[in-house]
C-alpha cells in the first residue's frame, strides 16, 4: 500500500492510539510517561486537520464563561488565571491542545482517517489508515463521539417543512430570528440551545422523552464514581453506555440558571409526529415548528472496529476496565464511563498500565 509520499507505509510500532482528544493525549502523555519512545514506540493517528478535538466544533457563541469546567491534560494547567470569559472555546480549548501537543512533543499524525483495525497474522493488529498502515501490539481507541451525531426517526420527518438540524451543526441563533424553534433533547446541548434561541426567536418549545432531573448539590467525588459506576456496569454487561446526563442529571450551572430565568426550560413530553409546519401529540395537542433541533446525543465513533466482531447480543461492547474482553490487545478510552474529560484523564492511565503489563508478559513468554 503506498501513502502520499509514494512509498510503502507499512510500519510497527508498540501501540497505536487512535483519535487525539482529550481522551488520546491522556493516553499518549502515560505512554510517553511509560517509557515508549515517540514513533517507533507508539504513535497518535488523528483524523482532524488540527489540534482541539471536538472542541474545535463547538459553536462560537459557547464562551469560556459558559464551559462547566475544563479538566487539564495530564500534567499541564489549563490556561492562565483570569481567562477572557467572553473568548469562545472553539479558539481557547484547542490552543491549549495544540500548545501541550508542542510541548511534548507528541508523535500525532494528522489528517490521517483509521479505515479498519484487524487481527494481523502475527501477535498484532492492523490499522489500516488512508495514509497507510501501523502493525501494533496494542491499539487504544479514543475516537469519542461527535462524528455520529443520533438523529432520532419520528413519522413525518419526511414531510416537515422546516428546517431540521442536530445540535452538532449549531452556529448560534442568529438564524432563528422570529423563528418558532423546538428543542429536542435533556442534556446540556439543548439547554445551551434554549437559552441563546429564547432572546432572538418567536417561540420556543422544549422536550424530551423523559423528564430532566436536575440537581442542586455539588459535583463532589463521590456523585461522580457513583456516576462512573452505574455507567461501567452497563458496559461490564456488554450493553451500550448510558450518557453522562442520564447518570448525573442537569446541575444548575450558568447556562441552566439563565435559561430558567428566560422561562425557556418549561418541558413537554416528546410529540408523536411531525407534520407539514409542526408537531402533533396523540392527544390532539399541536406547536407550529420553523426549526426542529435535535439535541439527542452521539454514538460511539467505532465503525473501524467492526472487522474485529466486538459487539455483545444487548448492542454494546463488553469491556474490564478500559480493555476490550474480546480483544485484550484494545482498550476503548472515552468509551462508557471514561466518557468525559475527567474520566478519559484517568482511562488513559490505566489503559497504559494495562497495555505495559500486556507486553512485558508476552516478551516474557517469548523469552522463555
Amino acid at each position: 500500500m503506498e501513502g502520499m509520499d509514494g512509498m510503502d507505509t507499512r510500519h510497527e510500532t508498540e501501540v497505536v492510539v487512535i483519535g487525539a482528544g482529550q481522551a488520546g493525549l491522556s493516553s499518549a502523555y502515560h505512554l510517553r510517561r511509560s517509557g515508549f519512545a515517540s514513533w517507533s514506540g507508539y504513535v497518535v493517528l488523528d483524523a482532524a486537520d488540527a489540534p482541539g478535538g471536538a472542541w474545535t466544533h463547538r459553536p462560537p457563541t459557547l464562551t469560556m464563561d459558559k464551559v462547566h469546567g475544563i479538566f487539564d491534560l495530564p500534567g499541564a494547567r489549563f490556561g492562565p488565571d483570569g481567562i477572557d470569559g467572553s473568548l469562545p472555546a472553539a479558539q481557547v480549548v484547542p490552543e491549549y491542545f495544540a500548545e501541550y501537543e508542542r510541548r511534548l512533543e507528541l508523535p500525532v499524525h494528522r489528517p490521517v482517517k483509521v479505515l479498519s483495525v484487524r487481527p494481523a497474522p502475527s501477535d498484532r493488529l492492523l490499522v489500516s489508515t488512508t495514509v497507510g498502515r501501523w502493525a501494533a501490539r496494542a491499539v487504544v481507541n479514543a475516537t469519542g463521539t461527535w462524528t455520529r451525531p443520533y438523529w432520532p426517526y419520528y413519522p413525518g420527518a419526511e414531510a416537515f417543512r422546516g428546517r431540521q438540524l442536530h445540535s452538532a451543526g449549531y452556529r448560534g441563533p442568529a438564524e432563528f430570528v422570529g423563528r418558532h424553534v423546538v428543542v429536542v433533547g435533556g442534556g446540556t446541548s439543548a439547554i445551551q440551545v434554549l437559552s441563546e434561541a429564547a432572546d432572538v426567536a418567536a417561540s420556543t418549545l422544549w422536550v424530551t422523552r423523559r423528564p430532566p432531573e436536575f440537581h442542586d448539590h455539588e459535583f463532589t467525588p463521590d456523585v461522580g464514581r457513583a456516576a462512573v459506576a452505574r455507567v461501567e456496569e452497563r458496559v461490564r454487561a456488554g450493553l451500550p453506555p448510558q450518557s453522562v446526563v442520564g447518570a448525573t442529571g442537569l446541575g444548575y450551572t450558568p447556562v441552566v440558571l439563565d435559561a430558567l430565568a428566560k422561562g425557556a426550560l418549561h418541558r413537554l413530553p416528546m410529540f408523536d409526529r411531525l407534520t407539514a409546519d409542526g408537531v402533533v401529540w396523540n392527544d390532539g395537542r399541536s406547536e407550529r415548528a420553523d426549526v426542529i433541533v435535535w439535541a439527542t446525543g452521539f454514538r460511539a465513533a467505532l465503525e473501524h472496529l467492526a472487522p474485529l466482531g466486538l459487539r455483545e447480543r444487548g448492542g454494546g461492547i463488553r469491556m474490564d476496565g478500559t480493555r476490550v474482553v474480546a480483544e485484550p490487545r484494545l482498550h476503548l478510552v472515552g468509551y462508557g464511563p471514561s466518557a468525559s474529560t475527567v474520566g478519559a484523564n484517568r482511562a488513559g492511565r490505566s489503559a497504559v498500565r494495562e497495555i505495559r503489563r500486556l507486553l512485558d508478559g508476552s516478551r516474557a513468554s517469548s523469552a522463555a
